[in-house]
């Protein structure tokens, strides 16, 4: 790719003399000042392509990952081919009864063609960081222009990515865009899946190789901020540890998140313009494809479906044209004055940030998958039996109640009355079928716990509430206390970049509790010191809580963070549509599009466009479908949300491109695929009902000044 643009005589100039010539705007494309070095690859399409990374849908669809020629120096390519197959799987159910293949799938093309083909997407993909001049921000951002791109019907996508993971965390949005034949903006917000090795100094380059942080220098994906003498004292006192981008950088990424957002849309705009735009004439290229020529949907799922929306509450230069997001987390603001009814109910309690509703989850959620009243729901069987999460369940259970925090005397009756505050916390009843599996998996402690840090811009060195991360011995081999990578996983540490996802436990990294009675080991195996109790490290869920009601100094540090990431509610008047599942767990709705819905319409008044989808029988992670085999239940249980958004993405194009109408807010009754968990019947188009253009009266979702009600 061209560097910057280098006109023989000054560009105020060059723009002169060409509009002399033939008059218009012609602004030399200059490169924009947040870029770093721009690297280019282009990909044939048949060896290698941007969507599938060569695998085609049948490769992505494989139970069995691509390899490495040699597992512990893996190339740039290879983790390139990995952490896409990785990542569009963590998003996306690949099985062909869930869906893949006939509703959605690299070859169903973008009008729902179903192909034979294996989809694969021929381009060029642009790689660079955006930094501030220090090197220690480092944000990855990636433009994907397919060689589909149409310079008469130009078009932006963006696909930030979901949850703390890497840059390619929203490859599964961005695969509509492709498909369209627009130019995809992907980037990491700020987050990412690899972190700094402290013990050995070592750091994720942008290509997801890892190398000696000192020769690393200013090119690290992320750097723990330490001086030379406090790593060496880190590493003394607290030896094996890890540090990742969200949690422990210190900044604060998700003030951002929305600016990063829109970083990734100028760059695909300088993207296309050097490689398509009018030449100057002087070895530059002209700023020919601009935001009134060229349309813009703001796009992603969860924290990137947030990141979309704060883009559009942000977007000053009129760079996003719509809105088109799935199961969003947004930060309401601290007192929105709206209400939520479901039905005639009005719902308790609303609109609390993700910190809050997460670390309340973190307290109660691991003794309330014990409930009798969720028996029978995925996972919980095994999530109950003694030898898994059972008698440390308990034990959280016996906790609460010795804290007066459960006033029941029996586990089952403590668990139903920890099932209860949940829902009396916001969670919907249609929530708890997977209390087990969030339980199971430490869903909660995790995105608490780096949360916390990020929102406080705690260090590292801060072990706050005394939780680090690092690699621990495996149960049965010792107490699990913290060892080194490479003792328990040789290759985990070279292939992070493509099996982390920024939170503990994955790739090998978990959560430990430095507190624990004995000296530090795995959080979920740990003594806790004031219960004496193997509770799950109450002590620690408290600590974490307190931050969020508290009013100490360090309290006072986690609440600024969040008031610094809180969302307007304007999307002056941007066309949108927002997707999310009821069922959700993870971001229940009552906290997130419920309450968005209504602050939106209570700010922007008549001016509002727009429409919230809530989809019954839907939750938050689809992959969790095509897992039959080690999470039965999802797959009779859930639809995918993934074909709504899909659905929400062609209604903003076609209202922004045609005007055809968005669809108004309403709610989707679909049809759970039910049978035998494990083994459920092929979803059909009849489990997954259109978005209707005009609902039922039982079916719309009903505004009234500042009051959203959602039809039962």
């Amino acid at each position: 790719m061209k560097p910057s643009i280098r006109p023989f005589v000054p560009a105020v100039l060059a723009a002169a003399a060409l509009a002399a010539c033939g008059g218009g705007d012609y602004t030399p494309n200059f490169k924009p000042s947040f870029l770093g070095v721009v690297q280019q690859t282009t990909y044939d399409g048949v060896t290698d392509d941007l969507l599938t990374a060569g695998l085609g849908k049948t490769g992505l669809q494989g139970s069995t990952a691509p390899g490495f020629a040699d597992p512990l120096k893996p190339t740039a390519a290879e983790l390139r081919r990995a952490v896409i197959y990785n990542k569009y799987r963590g998003i996306v159910d690949t099985t062909a009864a869930g869906g893949y293949g006939t509703l959605y799938g690299p070859n169903v093309t973008a009008s729902g063609e179903i192909t034979a083909g294996e989809g694969k997407i021929a381009g060029t993909e642009y790689v660079a960081y955006s930094d501030d001049g220090t090197g220690r921000q480092n944000v990855t951002l990636i433009v994907q222009l397919p060689a589909s791109f149409d310079p008469k019907n130009p078009c932006i996508v963006t696909a930030t990515s979901s949850g703390s993971t890497g840059v390619f965390g929203g490859i599964s949005t961005g695969e509509w865009g492709l498909k369209k034949g627009c130019a995809v903006a992907y980037t990491d917000k700020g987050t990412g899946s690899a972190g700094h090795d402290l013990q050995n100094d070592t750091v994720a380059l942008i290509d997801g190789m890892r190398a000696k942080a000192a020769d690393a220098g200013a090119g690290a994906q992320f750097r723990a901020d330490l001086t030379a003498a406090e790593l060496a004292a880190f590493n003394t006192a607290t030896p094996n540890r890890f540090a990742f981008k969200h949690a422990h950088s210190g900044r604060n990424a998700e003030k951002d998140w929305g600016r990063y957002t829109l970083q990734a849309v100028e760059f695909a705009f300088y993207v296309i313009n050097e490689r398509l735009g009018e030449s100057t004439g002087w070895g530059g290229r002209v700023r020919t494809f601009k935001p009134d020529n060229t349309l813009v949907i703001a796009s992603s799922v969860s924290n990137g479906g947030g990141a979309a929306l704060a883009a559009a509450e942000q977007d000053t230069g009129g760079l996003i044209d719509g809105v088109a997001v799935a199961e969003p987390a947004v930060e309401m603001p601290r007192n929105p004055g709206v209400t939520v009814k479901r039905g005639n109910v009005v719902q308790s309690t609303v609109a609390k940030p993700l910190v809050d509703f997460t670390t309340f989850a973190h307290v109660y959620s691991a003794c309330a998958a014990l409930a009798p009243e969720v028996a029978g729901t995925p996972f919980q069987a095994t999530y109950a039996n003694p030898a898994v999460f059972g008698f440390v369940a308990g034990q959280r259970c016996a906790s609460l109640k010795a804290k007066g925090l459960l006033t029941a005397d029996t586990t089952a009756t403590q668990a139903s009355e920890a099932l209860q505050k949940l829902r009396g916390y916001g969670w919907e009843p249609e929530a708890a079928s997977q209390l087990a599996t969030m339980a199971g998996f430490e869903v909660a402690p995790a995105v608490a716990v780096t949360f916390a840090n990020a929102l406080s811009r705690a260090s590292v060195r801060d072990n706050l509430c005394g939780y680090s991360y690092a690699a621990t011995q495996a149960p049965g081999a010792g107490l699990q206390t913290p060892v080194a990578l490479a003792s328990q996983a040789p290759a985990a540490l070279a292939q992070m970049y493509v099996n982390g996802n920024g939170v503990p436990p994955s790739a090998g990294i978990n959560l430990v509790n430095n507190l624990s009675v004995g000296g530090p080991v795995r959080d979920v195996a740990s003594l806790s010191a004031t219960s004496g109790l193997y509770d799950l490290n109450l002590d620690g869920a408290l600590c974490l809580r307190n931050l969020v009601t508290g009013t100490d100094a360090a309290a006072q540090r986690l609440q600024s963070g969040v008031d610094e990431t809180r969302h307007t509610g304007n999307l002056q008047g941007k066309p949108a549509v927002i997707v999310h599942g009821r069922s959700d767990p993870l971001l229940p709705v009552n906290h997130t599009s419920r309450p968005y819905a209504a602050l939106n319409r209570k700010v922007e008044g008549a001016a509002s466009k727009l429409s919230y989808i809530e989809v019954t029988n839907a939750q938050h992670f689809d992959a969790f479908i095509g897992l039959p085999a080690v999470l039965p239940g999802y797959d009779s249980l859930f639809v995918p949300l993934h074909v709504y958004l899909n659905r929400a993405l062609d209604a903003v194009y076609d209202h922004l491109k045609t005007g055809k109408a968005l669809p108004p807010s309403q709610l989707v009754r679909t049809t759970p695929r039910g049978g035998t968990p494990g083994a459920a019947p092929a979803i059909t188009a009849a489990h997954v009902p259109a978005i209707a253009a005009t609902p039922a009266a039982g079916d719309a979702i009903v505004y009234s000044a500042a009051t959203v009600t959602i039809p039962d």
